[in-house]
């Protein structure tokens, strides 16, 4: 009798060990996890200054043609600071719809860069690199044959945005797109 109830003893305590372990275990995973959420919102911070109702006008160069156009893109933090939602639209002045945006940028800590993912009313979407440089933010893409780079800058409450392309690899860059918006709120 004193050895079943020395092993009912010997395993209350090793249950209890185990139940108290994972506890502690997963308040240190509860513990790094507010740390990531908090270096995300740290880094995110850092493009506060995009937030808001921005208004204006611009060009765009497809194919041979070239259409002006106005319009609006709406810059709003989402899910506690973690991500920004970006809708753009644009008529032109016949008030047709010639471009219309929808991105989401978040950070990720593990490669340290911004991610950027891009939708158009056309159905393209992609998934970018949105990187610092000295006077503002660039982004990218690429296909087969044809690289696209866009340069943005932020000064006050003017937002200059410029797109070129290249067909030769980056050798040689041609404007094909330019706006300037001005923050409305």
């Amino acid at each position: 009798m004193k050895n079943i109830l020395a092993a009912f003893i010997f395993l209350i305590l090793s249950v209890s060990t185990a139940f108290a372990q994972v506890e502690k275990q997963a308040e240190k995973q509860a513990e790094k996890q507010r740390e990531m959420i908090e270096g995300q919102r740290v880094e995110m911070n850092k493009l506060d200054q995009w937030s808001g109702q921005w208004k204006g006008s611009g060009w765009i160069q497809q194919g041979a043609k070239r259409e002006t156009f106005s319009g609006t893109e709406t810059v709003q933090r989402k899910i506690d600071g973690l991500a920004l939602l970006v809708e753009g639209k644009f008529s032109n002045a016949e008030g047709k719809v010639i471009h219309e945006t929808l991105a989401v940028l978040t950070y990720n800590l593990k490669t340290k860069i911004y991610d950027f993912d891009t939708f158009l009313a056309n159905g393209a979407k992609g998934k970018h690199d949105l990187k610092a440089t000295k006077d503002g933010w660039q982004w990218g893409l690429q296909y087969p044959g044809v690289m696209m780079r866009y340069d943005i800058k932020l000064t006050g409450s003017v937002w200059l945005e410029t797109g070129e392309i290249s067909f030769d690899e980056g050798k040689t860059w041609m404007k094909f797109f330019e706006m300037k918006l001005d923050r409305m709120k």
